[in-house]
């Protein structure tokens, strides 16, 4: 089909920061419900495929890891990127389709049921987010372009060059 190595590696590139903002919205939001709901953990809709996204983050990696050609590693990572994609709108839709303890979307493009400081707190964070989660994968999508490309002529004319 598309047979692109980019993607493989954007992919691989990006699985560890989709697992931590996973992990840390799970972690904080523990830490929030405590309080709230009397509870650390509920078997809620969104927690629940929350935590499936966390589990298919770190099977992907795990898998991708599993496979020494990078080729073939790719093509199985696809196969479960494509089969995890399908639990990204059951968490955005799990609080209109299912009763649970999160309440519904407090923005939108019209209007906001937030304060104007934890709005702009919450935008500013999310753009942070954006920003180091942009700026890791960048990074790590270089390394493994290096790396996969490590016994080519570009690479070698590379090091060579950056040694003078």
């Amino acid at each position: 089909a598309f047979n692109t190595r980019l993607s493989g590696m954007m992919a691989q590139a990006l699985a560890p920061t989709g697992a931590l903002m996973a992990f840390l919205s799970l972690l904080t939001g523990a830490l929030w419900g405590k309080p709230m709901w009397g509870a650390w953990w509920v078997w809620d809709a969104r927690l629940t495929s929350e935590l499936i996204l966390l589990f298919l983050y770190i099977g992907y990696m795990a898998l991708t890891a599993a496979i020494d050609d990078a080729r073939r590693a790719d093509k199985a990572g696809a196969l479960l990127l494509l089969v995890g994609v399908v639990n990204i709108p059951i968490i955005y839709f799990s609080v209109k389709w299912w009763n649970t303890l999160h309440q519904g979307s407090s923005i939108n493009l019209a209007k906001s049921s937030m304060a104007t400081t934890m709005l702009w707190g919450m935008l500013l964070m999310a753009m942070c987010f954006w920003m180091y989660s942009i700026a890791v994968a960048l990074m790590r999508v270089r390394t493994i372009m290096l790396e996969r490309e490590r016994n080519t002529e570009w690479v070698k004319n590379l090091l060579i060059g950056g040694e003078k």
